[in-house]
């Protein structure tokens, strides 16, 4: 349905434009061919009012045809199709309304006065049309401009939202009890292990609130804070929990949101490493594929184990996220082969404000 079509105010404005036209069409008509005024309305006011809805289909025409989607002159050509065909088809409409009038009414010039008013109508069918493909790009430029200025509301608020449910995936209790725990079996026997496990999870959490109320941060920054999670983590896993971290450096001042590969990391521990009794490697890689920045994280799980209560949240969190501030490019695939998990995320890579 036409957006103009939805309100009845819209529908009253538009008729009320249209009968403006045609009153000065009416004018025109009378001081070609002079005759009642009641006659060159009787003629002209059905045409005009079939009219004012066969230049909504415009919308559709510009719809289907962007601008910038092709060449210039090959969008000109359809739109000036677009506009002769309607033109045609109303000056046709016209020529048959005309006859009627004529011969069932005795209303209407003769057949030379016909053809002249037939021309005319032709010429400002083709004007109005192209007017009304004008307005209907304006009118399109200016949604695409309203559902912009939504979507990156809602990214906003979804982005605050999933950082919000991140941060309390971190201060999770579950979490803080094992950290504190550790830290509790620690200090009586390896004091200086205790004490280290509480810097980092100080300089962790001060650095996922500092991360946090930041729109986009530097890869960098966010590898770096997933490193202090599983440095607390091997405090208290000790030689079960290794780490491996491959990231390119020109992909390291890429921006991503902040707290994304966060989670990843505490889901490969959390329900990969910390299942097996021999524990595993938690992998993480960076790279560049042209224009889209990949991230990866990999660990090893077996297969026996039961899935964990909360097993799949945080990673819906994530998808969620980058689908709706990256939506059409960002993109995340889960793996299960061989006793390995991977998560991969694919971004617009990002560097400054501007893509790359």
């Amino acid at each position: 349905m036409h957006p103009l079509l939805d309100g009845r105010l819209r529908v009253v404005l538009y008729l009320l434009l249209w009968a403006g036209a045609g009153a000065l069409l009416t004018a025109l008509f009378v001081r070609l061919e002079p005759r009642p005024v009641s006659h060159a309305l009787l003629f002209v006011g059905p045409l005009t009012l079939v009219y004012a809805f066969v230049c909504l289909s415009a919308l559709w025409v510009c719809r289907s045809n962007p601008v910038g989607a092709g060449s210039p002159w090959r969008l000109g050509a359809l739109l000036a199709g677009a506009a002769l065909q309607s033109a045609a088809a109303w000056t046709a409409l016209a020529a048959g309304w005309a006859a009627l009038l004529r011969t069932r009414a005795g209303i209407g010039p003769d057949r030379e006065g016909i053809v002249r008013e037939l021309t005319v109508l032709f010429v400002l069918g083709f004007v109005l049309y192209a007017q009304s493909i004008v307005s209907h790009y304006l009118v399109l430029a200016f949604e695409a401009k309203r559902v912009t200025e939504r979507r990156l509301l809602e990214s906003s608020v979804a982005a605050r939202e999933a950082e919000l449910r991140a941060l309390r995936a971190q201060l999770h209790p579950h979490f803080l009890f094992n950290s504190l725990n550790s830290i509790s079996a620690l200090v009586g026997s390896d004091a200086e292990a205790a004490r280290r496990m509480c810097e980092l999870l100080g300089d962790f959490l001060r650095t996922s609130l500092d991360l946090g109320a930041r729109p986009l941060v530097p890869l960098r920054e966010e590898l770096a804070l997933a490193e202090r999670y599983l440095a607390i983590e091997q405090v208290r896993f000790g030689s079960r929990l290794a780490v491996e971290r491959r990231a390119d450096p020109e992909v390291e001042s890429c921006l991503v949101p902040p707290l994304l590969v966060q989670p990843l990391v505490e889901n490969a521990v959390k329900h990969g490493v910390a299942g097996r009794l021999e524990g595993g490697t938690v992998r993480i890689q960076a790279r560049r594929r042209g224009a889209q920045l990949e991230i990866a994280v990999e660990n090893p799980f077996d297969p026996d184990t039961a899935p964990r209560a909360g097993a799949g949240l945080g990673l819906d969190n994530v998808r969620r996220r980058i689908e709706t501030l990256d939506p059409g490019s960002a993109a995340m695939d889960v793996s299960r082969a061989d006793g390995v998990f991977r998560v991969t995320l694919r971004l617009s890579a990002r560097q400054g404000e501007h893509e790359v």
